[in-house]
């Protein structure tokens, strides 16, 4: 008989299924693309090798594709895409004009360093919006996200499996970061985006996506923006009651709506995850969301803790 985890990667009862399913997700995904950007490195790997200037929304979908994929996917559909990143790194350099010297993009040094900016940002986001989250559910989460991180070609043991252990990276790493002519460039360009041309019929409403973006840049550490310095200090309380507002918002849409913001693979992933925890004995009557209810789970499944 198959288990859960033959269903999904993350189980509804993993402290993953909670962080993951909520909407708080797009600002954790921006607010982790401005943290990535300060560090040199990194940042010139995605300058170098991507077009992320023409379509950051283009990134940002592709991330919550590889997220979904590693959260709500198939073992087989999470391996598939493991194994095409891992394929699409091995090809890719990065020139540091500083050092002369040509990097892999797959150094495990800059591998950590995106992993660990993405997941800390889904989990203070989250945490701060209003999502319940205990300290032990915390550490739950970023323990479970070591094996998510396996599929960009990280070994488990070397990725921060606690808050604590987090802090400590951080702190390690902050006298290596550095905001740069990219980085700078990045966060600008993240507050106000050019849209791609698929997009431009949305440019009447393009102002109204600068609190979005503001409110991601504001949700960085303090020790970020303060590198960066590009928007002024507005009182953390504030910051958090738009979170929240933002969370409870997103979250009121419904399942089949929002999805549309995805790419159409990454929502016939979802609808097949659907399929299967429902033939699973899990009442999906309400969606993917629907199952943060343990009584929507079949009798017996463990809880969240």
């Amino acid at each position: 008989m198959s288990s859960i985890r033959d269903i999904v990667v993350q189980p509804p009862h993993t402290a993953t299924w909670l962080v993951h399913i909520d909407r708080s997700m797009w600002i954790g995904g921006v607010r982790g693309l401005m943290l990535q950007a300060l560090h040199p490195l990194a940042m010139r790997g995605v300058w170098q090798n991507s077009n992320f200037q023409e379509d950051p929304f283009g990134r940002l979908r592709r991330t919550a594709d590889f997220v979904g994929r590693v959260t709500f996917g198939s073992p087989a559909e999470a391996g598939a895409i493991g194994r095409r990143i891992r394929g699409i790194h091995r090809t890719l350099r990065i020139d540091d004009p500083d050092t002369g010297k040509i990097h892999r993009v797959d150094d495990p040094e800059l591998l950590l360093w995106v992993h660990c900016a993405e997941v800390s940002s889904y989990l203070s986001v989250a945490r701060r919006a209003g999502l319940g989250l205990s300290d032990r559910q915390a550490d739950r989460y970023l323990a479970e996200q070591r094996h998510s991180a396996t599929y960009v070609g990280l070994h488990a043991e070397d990725v921060p499996g606690s808050r604590a252990e987090m802090d400590d990276y951080f702190a390690a790493m902050r006298p290596r970061l550095k905001v740069t002519p990219e980085s700078a460039s990045t966060v600008r360009f993240l507050l106000w985006p050019r849209l791609p041309a698929g997009l431009r019929l949305l440019a009447p409403g393009k102002p109204a996506y600068f609190p979005f973006g503001a409110l991601c840049y504001y949700s960085l550490p303090a020790w970020a923006r303060q590198m960066y310095g590009v928007l002024p200090e507005v009182p953390r309380s504030a910051v958090t009651a738009a979170l929240r507002t933002f969370r409870t918002a997103m979250n009121s849409i419904p399942e089949q709506v929002h999805d549309r913001a995805f790419m159409p693979y990454t929502r016939e992933m979802l609808a097949a995850s659907r399929m299967r925890l429902g033939a699973a004995g899990y009442d999906v009557s309400r969606g993917l969301r629907g199952l943060t209810d343990p009584r929507r789970w079949p009798e017996g499944t463990p809880g969240v803790t």
